[in-house]
């Protein structure tokens, strides 16, 4: 078997996704996203948070999508491969009888407070305590689309008698209309033992009414720009079965739905303009089951504040920076070098606000300002807003920065790996160890030519400053007077090759940010070497902005 098919977790569905979709072979590099296992900090983020939402199908066959929760540790992981939860879907849940007899099982754990999100699939049964899981594939996943909420927990009440259908009432049909986030459940059955079997539990978000009701037996859910291996989509080309989760944020209510989906890859004129693809859903039965889960979420709104472009600087062809002061009202929130800016633009023409992350480029020291570097990207609705449409004196709403893809140690070699605009949060890790005389720190970036080398001068200054700081820049396609000027190291892409040949060694922490692709192989290729992959963190970006 070659290595292509040892790592390829894609089904026929996915693929077939992914060519309609022209994202090339996903196939090629997303096996470095793809474990069987949990690495450690995803063991700890699904153990920490209050509820987890599941999807499966019922004993006759159909998807459903629902959310399991529980007391403060009612997760643990006993070793990698395994979760145990100490709780029980109650009996008017879709999902109970399955799960307990055994079943297999898509799981996203998702912590709306600060945006952060992972996924795996596996198979359930039921324990002592309660469900054991044992894992198939873990993903990670983006920010993107997720509306902030705070939780609390609400003590346990009687839960009035669920409500089946087989259609949407008119309540329901006004919830789906104010709901700005729901949940998405689909699965595929093929080849005996293949991993990417069983479902997947996923997450959807947008406007207030960014699903659309067409009928009250007929949704239509917006698909938007993501990672580009289209589990969901993919799963639903081969089984069109599907089961959806809106969550009453207030009260705990939850209201499933099962139908049948089709793709609608080229939707014209969808009620909302950002789509990419639009999922038609043709519901079969609807559950609506108040109070089920013990927990309430509350909107962060009061957490936003007004920023004004101070001013804007253009740092390449394709980049531009943006100098943010408050408008008005208190300083600026501290960050930590490696966090991104959650920001909110009206648009005219869209669908209520946008919603997007950018990373943090400036210095985390200098409060005075936050500074984006924002890249253009030509089917980037919000970067385009931003490149087109921002000037000096206009004003964006923001929270508070946030993020987890912050330097782990405070003494260890640090190596910051970055292609293209990846090097945003690395410049501000720079500004972070600039002061640092007794740490050793390697910035090795990789652009297509000095025209799109952002922020050189910069960084050039920042290493002129400490003796412990290196650099190694690489060139894919140098012009002319780059190789006159020879403002660069190498010329060609970084491999693990290049970054062991830097001699960091495996205590070192290996920080990487840059295209998926660029990420998959530098992280297989630094395993391979002997990196202990604990040590190796990254984040990735796409076209999405």
């Amino acid at each position: 078997m070659s290595k292509m098919e040892q790592i390829n977790p894609f089904h026929e569905g996915e693929l077939k996704a992914q060519a309609c979709a022209g994202v090339g072979d996903v196939a090629q590099w997303a096996g470095g996203f793809i474990r069987d296992y949990l690495p450690e900090q995803h063991r700890d983020f699904h153990t920490n948070v209050p509820f987890l939402v599941v999807s499966g199908a019922d004993a006759q066959g159909q998807t459903w999508i629902t959310m399991l929760d529980g007391p403060d540790g009612f997760a643990t992981s006993p070793d990698p491969r395994r979760i145990e939860l100490a709780t029980a879907l109650d009996a008017t849940d879709p999902l109970a009888e399955s799960f307990a007899q055994g079943s297999d099982i898509g799981v996203l754990g998702i912590e709306l407070a600060t945006r952060r999100r992972n996924r795996f699939s596996g198979h359930i049964h039921g324990s002592d305590a309660g469900y054991t899981i044992d894992i198939r594939q873990t993903f990670g996943n983006c920010p993107q689309y997720i509306h902030e909420r705070a939780w609390t927990r609400a003590p346990r009440a009687a839960v009035p008698e669920a409500q089946t259908s087989a259609a949407l009432t008119p309540a329901q049909i006004a919830q789906i209309g104010k709901a700005d986030t729901m949940f998405i459940g689909s699965g595929h059955q093929g080849e005996a033992g293949a991993a990417s079997n069983g479902f997947d539990a996923s997450h959807r978000g947008g406007a207030p009414g960014f699903v659309n009701v067409a009928s009250p037996t007929h949704l239509q859910i917006p698909d938007y720009a993501g990672n580009n291996f289209f589990n969901t989509i993919g799963n639903l080309v081969s089984d069109p079965r599907v089961g959806l989760l809106f969550v009453d944020f207030e009260t705990g209510g939850l209201l499933h739905i099962t139908g049948r989906a089709e793709i609608d890859w080229s939707p014209k004129g969808a009620h909302d303009p950002d789509a990419w693809r639009m999922i038609n859903v043709e519901i079969d039965q609807v559950i609506a089951r108040p109070g089920a889960v013990g927990l309430r979420w509350s909107k962060q709104d009061h957490l936003s504040r007004r920023l004004k472009v101070a001013k804007r600087v253009e740092e390449s062809t394709s980049i531009t920076s943006f100098y943010l002061e408050p408008a008005d009202g208190p300083a600026l929130e501290p960050f930590e070098a490696g966090q991104h800016l959650p920001v909110e633009v009206q648009i005219p023409g869209q669908l209520g606000t946008s919603k997007r992350s950018y990373s943090l480029s400036g210095n985390p020291d200098d409060l005075s300002q936050y500074r984006l570097s924002i890249k253009r990207e030509d089917k980037g609705l919000v970067s385009r807003f931003f490149h087109d449409e921002l000037r000096a004196g206009s004003v964006i709403e923001a929270r508070p920065p946030a993020g987890d893809f912050v330097i782990p140690c405070s003494k260890c070699p640090l190596v910051l790996i970055s292609a293209g605009v990846g090097l945003t949060p690395m410049v501000a890790a720079l500004h972070a160890n600039a002061q640092q005389s007794d740490r050793e720190v390697w910035y090795v970036h990789g652009a297509r030519n000095g025209r799109d080398h952002t922020l050189k001068p910069e960084v050039d200054a920042l290493m002129a400053q400490n003796e412990t700081l290196h650099k190694r820049i690489f060139y894919s396609q140098p012009e002319t007077e780059d190789v006159l000027g020879r403002d660069y190291d190498l010329q060609g892409r970084i491999t693990a090759e290049h970054i062991i040949d830097l001699g960091a060694g495996p205590d070192a922490c290996y920080m990487l940010c840059g295209p998926a692709q660029f990420l998959a192989d530098l992280r297989d290729g630094l395993e391979a070497a002997g990196v202990p992959g604990a040590h190796i963190h990254f984040e990735t970006f796409g076209p999405t902005g």
